[in-house]
């Protein structure tokens, strides 16, 4: 069974750094795709970033510069690095991943959600 979990999460004074990890666990897995959604209180949910199965990596212009993805060489956990960090940057950070077990088909998972709180 595959299971993802995201962490890292906490409190930060704006310019501060977190990072954030996302694990994907499971046998025989194959991953595609994975990135990271936030949602601040009162928005829409959106997506960030993310980093294909090429190892392209894409981000959102007000992230941009600031945070960074990064994944292990087996594939199966990925970082992200925020610097810079502002008061805008405060949401639930949720992590998602296209993953397909052997013989399945392609389907998204979600971890659970890391709240990032940018205050003084």
């Amino acid at each position: 069974q595959v299971q993802l979990t995201d962490s890292g999460g906490g409190l930060v004074q704006p310019g501060g750094s977190l990072r954030l990890t996302c694990v994907a666990s499971g046998t025989n897995m194959e991953i595609n795709a994975m990135g990271w959604y936030r949602q601040a209180p009162g928005k829409e949910r959106e997506l960030i970033a993310d980093i294909t199965a090429g190892e392209r990596k894409n981000y959102i212009d007000s992230v941009a510069g600031r945070f960074t993805l990064s994944r292990d060489s087996a594939g199966t956990t990925m970082f992200l690095h925020m610097n810079s960090l502002k008061s805008d940057d405060t949401a639930v950070y949720i992590c998602y991943a296209i993953i397909r077990t052997t013989g399945g088909s392609w389907d998204t998972y979600w971890g659970q959600g890391t709240p990032v709180t940018v205050s003084s």
